[in-house]
């Protein structure tokens, strides 16, 4: 059974950066493709990158050329890098690891607790 722990969420003013840390613990790390979600007040739970597991990345529009995912598969950690962060990125930040090396979405998906981002000034 594997589990997703998040951290490095917090409080930041808009143009400030933080980065995202998802540790993975319990099952093989490297084999699978991650991803990172992201879910505000009053809306939909949305893709924000993933990564599969030969480190091919993708992105939402949104967040394109401000946010970077990477893993580290020593660590077993997968990362979200975030720059230039908005108010409309504010939202709960949670880590998927999918059930295969691809971005392929399955209810054997497993899920972190979130993190919490607030862009404020």
């Amino acid at each position: 059974q594997v589990q997703l722990v998040e951290s490095g969420g917090g409080l930041v003013q808009p143009g400030g950066s933080l980065r995202l840390s998802c540790a993975a613990s319990g099952s093989i790390f490297n084999i699978y493709a991650m991803g990172w979600y992201r879910q505000a007040p009053g809306k939909q739970r949305e893709l924000v990158a993933s990564i599969n597991r030969d480190s091919g990345t993708n992105y939402a529009d949104s967040v394109k050329g401000r946010f970077t995912i990477s893993r580290d598969n020593v660590k077993n950690t997968v990362y979200l890098q975030m720059n230039n962060l908005k108010p409309e990125d504010t939202a709960v930040y949670y880590c998927r690891r999918y059930s295969s090396g691809i971005v392929y979405p399955s209810v054997h998906d497993s899920w972190g607790q979130g993190t919490q981002v607030t862009v404020s000034s």
